[in-house]
C-alpha cells in the first residue's frame, strides 16, 4: 500500500509560526508534526510515500529528504494552487496507478497510529474506509451518516443540520475506484475539489464505503490549541528517562524526559515533561504538558502546559500555562520590574520575537 501525505497547506491558523516555517514542520512534542506522520506510516508498514507540496516546498523537501531516515521513499508532488484534497488525488494519479493508497493530511497526529484501520481496510477492500471520531461540534466538521453495519451513507461537509456526529478525520482509506469519482465531481462553490465530494460520489453510486471509529487519540495541529492538545497527548506516551545533568535540589516527578547535555539546577519538573538536548533549566518549575525544545533557557521561569520551541528563552517570568513560544524568542520581565509581582499569562510568541512582560495586579490568570 502506498500513501499520499498532504502537506501543501499554508497554515493560516498557526500565525505567526507558519509565516516562518511551514504548519507540517512546526514541532510537537519536540519532533515536526510531518515526521509523526511519516512514523506512524512506516509503523503501519507503509514504505513508499507521495508527498504533496505547495509551492515552493523548499522547507518540506530539505526536512524530510528522500525518505530514508523513515524507512521509506519519498516522491514530492507540486501543487501549485490550493485546489483542494480531490484535485490532490488527481495531480497524484501517476504515482498512485492502481495501487491502494492511504491519504493522510500532514497537520493530524493519531497518537495510537493507524495500523488497526489500516489492517481492517485491507481485510475488508472496500471501495473506500473513512477513519471517524465523535465530534463535539458537529457542524464544524465533515461528518459522515453511517449505518448500524458502519456502512457509510453519506457525507457532507460542514452541515447546518447536521445527520451524525462523526467527524471525518484527516486519514482515509481508498481503492483506485477514487480517480473515477475525483474526475466526476465539480468544483465546490468555493472553487476546490472535495474529498467529501469524492466519497458521496462514490456512495451515490452504490459503491462499498465503510467507516471505522477511531478508539485511540486523534489531533488536528492546525491552531495552537490543537498543537497544545497534541503536546500534552504525546507527552502522556513517555517513558522517564534522564540523560542530562540534574543537579541537587532538583525535583522530577512523574514521567520526565531530560535529553543529552541538558542542565537542570535547583527546579522542580512535574511531568508529562519533556526537555531537549541543550537546554539549560535554573531556579524554575516546569509543569505538566510542557515539552522545552533544543537549547533553550529557563530561569527562575514558571511553566505549564506549553510549548517552548528551540532556542527560545522565558527568564524572570510566570506562571505562563497554555502558551506557545517560538524559535530563538526571549520572553522576560521589562527592566526594572519589581519581583514578585508575576501573575498568569498565555503567550503565542513568534519565532525571534522578544516580549517583555509588565506585572499585573488583580489580574485573572
Amino acid at each position: 500500500m502506498k500513501a499520499l501525505v498532504l502537506a501543501g497547506g499554508h497554515g493560516t491558523r498557526l500565525r505567526p509560526f507558519s509565516h516562518s516555517i511551514p504548519k507540517q514542520l512546526v514541532p510537537v512534542a519536540n519532533a515536526p508534526v510531518l515526521f509523526h506522520v511519516l512514523d506512524a506510516l512506516r509503523a503501519a508498514g507503509v514504505t513508499e510515500t507521495g508527498i504533496i507540496v505547495g509551492a515552493p516546498g523548499d522547507a518540506i523537501r530539505g526536512a524530510v529528504g528522500d525518505g530514508s531516515r523513515f524507512g521509506m521513499s519519498v516522491t514530492y508532488l507540486p501543487q501549485d494552487e490550493p485546489l483542494g484534497l480531490a484535485h490532490c488525488v488527481l495531480i497524484a494519479g501517476d504515482f498512485l496507478g492502481d495501487d491502494d493508497f492511504v491519504m493522510y493530511l500532514a497537520d493530524n497526529v493519531f497518537a495510537d497510529g493507524i495500523g488497526e484501520p489500516l489492517l481492517e481496510f485491507q481485510e475488508r477492500r472496500p471501495a473506500a474506509q473513512l477513519v471517524v471520531a465523535k465530534a463535539a461540534e458537529p457542524t464544524e466538521c465533515g461528518i459522515a451518516e453511517v449505518d448500524d453495519t458502519g456502512r457509510v451513507l453519506g457525507v457532507e461537509e460542514k452541515p447546518d443540520r447536521p445527520r451524525s456526529d462523526l467527524a471525518v478525520t484527516g486519514v482515509y482509506f481508498f481503492s483506485s475506484q477514487i480517480h473515477e469519482a475525483v474526475r466526476a465531481i465539480e468544483p465546490s462553490a468555493r472553487g476546490e475539489l472535495e474529498i467529501t465530494d469524492a466519497v458521496q460520489w462514490l456512495v451515490s453510486q452504490g459503491r462499498d464505503v465503510q467507516a471505522r471509529l477511531l478508539a485511540g487519540p486523534w489531533h488536528d495541529t492546525g491552531t495552537v490549541d490543537g498543537l497544545l492538545d497534541c503536546n500534552r497527548t504525546l507527552l502522556e506516551r513517555l517513558r522517564p528517562e534522564v540523560r542530562g545533568a540534574v543537579t541537587a535540589g532538583t525535583v522530577i516527578t512523574g514521567p520526565v524526559v531530560v535529553a543529552e547535555d541538558a542542565l537542570i539546577e535547583r527546579s522542580v519538573i512535574t511531568g508529562p515533561a519533556l526537555l531537549g538536548p541543550g537546554c539549560v533549566v535554573r531556579g524554575s518549575r516546569i509543569g505538566p504538558g510542557t515539552s522545552i525544545g533544543a537549547g533553550c533557557l529557563l530561569e527562575d521561569a514558571d511553566v505549564e502546559h506549553s510549548m517552548l520551541l528551540d532556542g527560545a528563552s522565558v527568564t524572570g517570568v510566570g506562571p505562563l500555562a497554555g502558551s506557545v513560544i517560538g524559535r530563538s524568542a526571549l520572553v522576560g520581565p521589562p527592566p526594572g520590574a519589581p519581583d514578585g509581582e508575576r501573575d498568569a499569562h498565555r503567550l503565542v510568541v513568534g519565532d525571534d520575537g522578544r516580549v517583555e512582560i509588565a506585572p499585573r495586579k488583580g489580574a485573572d490568570a
